[in-house]
């Protein structure tokens, strides 16, 4: 990504390509002083299941966990389906897993590698982008249920004059509206044209100082509360203020409040670490709409901060948005907060229908009757979509290790894709 306003392209490119992002990347259907000097958070806490040698098609696992006798067969065939439909929209590979009270349910389509041809492993590590954003939420309305901030707090009051110029003033924006993305605060991240400006960005270890210094170089995108539009500025202030009330990195917060007690061993925040753990699918980007795929596993996530760069896996994510939704991370007054939404209506512009955000949480109906919760990311090379439906007795999670962010139609073809998946995960029975 290129963080450079010399090198983006037209403003009205910029503007379309961001708002296509902000649906990707919340559509269920997106420090290195967060860990110690020399990291270890790569070994995974026990033996890998080994991938099968080639898996072109779809590849369906029996399920994961001891499951009850009457497996929902349903579920599995939609899944084998949807996988493969999701592939069949040009990505290189696609892992889906659905959560049920019979067990956990993966199916895989694609290869890891164009190379070699190897299957996604099944309990593979990706990179989750803005799903991060929920954990991060999460740990904001633990902190207001300890009596430690308020979500009206306003911005300055912890950060006094971080935002502010160019008509930004934190003065004038609370907390809640950092969550809720209503505060008008401007985006610091711009996408990339070439491998060149990808690289560049990458390269370099970010503080969440200079990408919020990156946002105030622009307007405003709109007064205080006045809509909703997607900004991962927001994201960056949350994790500073979880700094400033804990003394500790969000990074560590998420750790010692939501992956030490949810066992959650396969997630981790890897900081200027440019490295993915073992195992996992490689990850490629299209920077042009015709052009080569590039490997870009490997990279430094600083970038991301707070916004966006945690790693995980399928069957941890499930595990975090059933516990979440259950009410097991969050007392009943903060879940409530959290689940207060405003309509997205640029989402729903863009035929998503019946959008709504919360606080890090997103609302999306089904097609058979009520809705689910949940967040999308969207990194270098991966996507990620997850939900759960309310009371988190049922959840699925869905990775795709290809993308296109140059071509918007292309884009949007797979996420509809996604979208039908996730729909036919959650309106299942068992």
């Amino acid at each position: 990504m290129s963080t450079s306003s010399s090198d983006s392209p037209s403003r009205r490119y910029v503007e379309r390509l961001a708002a296509v992002a902000a649906a990707a990347a919340i559509m269920v259907t997106a420090s290195a002083a967060a860990l110690p000097p020399s990291p270890t958070p790569f070994t995974p806490p026990g033996p890998a299941k080994p991938a099968s040698p080639h898996c072109e098609d779809v590849c369906l696992a029996a399920p994961v966990q001891p499951a009850k006798p009457e497996v929902d067969s349903a579920t599995l065939d939609r899944l084998r389906d949807d996988v493969r439909a999701v592939h069949a929209t040009g990505v290189v590979g696609v892992l889906g897993e659905v959560d049920t009270r019979s067990g956990r349910l993966p199916a895989r389509s694609g290869v890891a590698d164009l190379t070699t041809k190897k299957a996604i492993p099944l309990n593979g590590y990706f990179r989750i982008g803005s799903t991060t954003k929920t954990f991060v939420a999460t740990v904001v309305l633990q902190l207001v249920g300890e009596g430690k901030l308020s979500l009206d707090d306003t911005v300055d009051m912890w950060l006094p004059g971080v935002v502010r110029g160019n008509g930004n003033d934190g003065r004038e924006i609370i907390v809640r509206q950092l969550l809720q993305h209503t505060s008008g605060i401007p985006e610091y991240l711009r996408p990339a044209t070439s491998v060149d400006q990808w690289r560049q960005a990458q390269l370099r270890t970010w503080q969440p100082e200079q990408l919020v210094a990156l946002a105030m170089e622009h307007k405003p995108s709109f007064e205080p509360g006045a809509k909703w539009g997607y900004s991962n500025t927001n994201y960056v202030l949350a994790g500073m203020i979880i700094r400033k009330v804990t003394g500790r990195t969000w990074g560590e917060e998420i750790e010692r409040r939501i992956l030490t007690p949810l066992a959650m061993r396969h997630t981790v925040i890897p900081g200027a670490d440019p490295r993915l753990p073992n195992p996992h699918a490689k990850a490629y980007t299209r920077f042009t709409p015709d052009g080569p795929l590039t490997d870009v596993t490997t990279h430094n996530q600083s970038l991301g901060d707070a916004a966006g760069a945690m790693i995980s896996t399928t069957g941890d994510l499930n595990r975090f948005f059933r516990a979440l939704l259950s009410g097991r991370l969050l007392a009943p007054a903060q879940l409530a907060d959290m689940k207060k939404t405003v309509p997205a209506k640029a989402l729903q512009d863009m035929g998503v229908a019946g959008a709504a955000y919360g606080l890090g949480l997103m609302y999306q109906p089904l097609s058979c009757g009520g809705g689910y919760w949940g967040h999308g990311g969207d990194e270098a090379g991966f996507s990620t979509r997850v939900g759960a439906v309310p009371g988190g007795g049922r959840s699925v999670a869905v990775e795709v290790t290809s993308r296109s962010p140059a071509d918007l139609e292309a884009l949007l073809h797979t996420d509809r894709a996604l979208t039908t998946l996730v729909d036919h995960a959650l309106c299942g029975t068992s």
